[in-house]
């Protein structure tokens, strides 16, 4: 028997076929709720409602703020009542298979799911701040041409309890328990793990939710941003929603470069994702939209498509910035990098032009950590494979 997972909101459905799971643990697992889910949890659980109440609000500080993993660590509840939530409920993390550190300080993790798929994420440090790259599928829906994810299936959505449970882990790893506000070496967090975000908008919400609430993670919406593809009809909601930063994975200003790059355009569009860039809720010159954009070796690189970025960006009075990614190999990719000299070239075109366009250093390619190589196996295809699948990918969601 398999179950059927649509992708939320208004858009076209895209249905992912994939077994239904019930583990042998059937404690209800706290992460991932919000304070009154886990109310009512309590209250389910038997609790009245006022103690339902008190212990739903000392539960969430413990979790959140004291990064607890057990109800033996609450110290603000009795020893037997410990026992009789833990007997009840469970505070998970994602699993570790692999804990891989870069040459240049980068981490990156590969993860298990109580149902036995991997993920990953990534943690970028810097002078000024520390960035965790969080993932949001198992593989993911799309299938962009230059990602190695994009070479994956997508298996399943993450919960918001798997989403936030990211950050938690990272957060145990670097030692950053009870929650600060300021000295952080996780400062940053960026939606651009495995997945398309707008694709699992719900869970992605939630999980946003709780890091962003201020008795939570506590981090603010301005150090988080969240990357699309371009699911236009989400975009809007995303801002009213969730309300962080926005990046929009452009990669191409012209219709035949990015229908092949980024198959998606096939369905929005390159105008039709700049006028919901331009109607993005709260951006402005103070939190302006970053493109991202890869750069292909005799693809997208030249100085009139530099110009045209140019002129898109003036045509539609964006408050926007461009990352400049030089291309991240991987195995039985179709692209090659950038020289060097392109690259300085093209930023230099969009700096004259006044717009920021600082290069992207690539961050842990020796780990295959670097931005477009997240895949959570070393499995090989073909270039038959990888086309036929992307075939696949793009009839599922025309």
């Amino acid at each position: 028997m398999t179950a059927v997972m649509t992708i939320p909101g208004h858009i076209d459905p895209v249905p992912v076929p994939r077994p239904a799971f019930e583990g042998e643990d059937k404690r209800v697992d706290l992460v991932g709720l919000s304070r009154d889910a886990i109310r009512v949890a309590l209250e389910e659980a038997g609790l009245d409602a006022r103690q339902a109440k008190l212990r739903a609000k000392q539960i969430w500080h413990q979790i959140y703020n004291r990064g607890a993993t057990s109800f033996d660590a609450m110290s603000d509840i009795a020893k037997p009542q410990r026992a009789w939530f833990g007997e009840r409920f469970k505070i998970a993390r994602p699993d570790v298979v692999v804990h891989q550190v870069s040459n240049d300080g980068t981490r990156k993790w590969l993860l298990k799911t109580d149902d036995g798929h991997d993920f990953e994420m990534v943690f970028i440090p810097d002078a000024d701040r520390g960035t965790l790259c969080v993932s949001s599928q198992v593989g993911c829906t799309l299938n962009c041409r230059f990602c190695h994810t994009g070479t994956m299936r997508l298996v399943r959505n993450l919960s918001a309890g798997e989403i936030v449970g990211q950050v938690m882990l990272a957060r145990d790893t670097l030692g950053e328990w009870p929650s600060q506000p300021e000295g952080r070496l996780l400062s940053n967090i960026v939606m651009m793990g495995m997945g398309e975000p707008l694709y699992n908008f719900d869970n992605v919400r939630d999980a946003l939710r709780i890091v962003m609430d201020g008795d939570g993670l506590a981090l603010s919406k301005r150090r988080i941003t969240l990357s699309t593809s371009g699911v236009v009809p989400m975009m809007a909601r995303a801002g009213e929603e969730i309300g962080v930063n926005l990046a929009v994975s452009l990669h191409a200003v012209t219709k035949e470069v990015r229908d092949e790059i980024v198959p998606l355009n096939r369905k929005y569009g390159i105008e039709e994702l700049l006028e919901a860039c331009a109607a993005y809720p709260g951006a402005n010159n103070a939190r302006r939209i970053t493109f991202e954009y890869v750069m292909l070796k005799d693809k997208n690189d030249s100085d009139e498509d530099a110009r045209e970025l140019v002129r898109l960006i003036r045509k539609y009075k964006l408050p926007a910035k461009v990352n400049l990614i030089p291309f991240n190999p991987w195995p039985g990719a179709a692209y090659e990098c950038s020289s060097e000299e392109r690259v300085q070239r093209f930023s230099d075109i969009i700096f004259d032009g006044g717009i920021s366009a600082p290069v992207r250093r690539p961050r842990g390619r020796d780990i295959m950590a670097a931005c477009g190589q997240l895949k959570s196996a070393a499995e090989k295809k073909s270039r038959a494979e990888l086309d036929r699948l992307a075939e696949e990918k793009q009839a599922a969601l025309a």
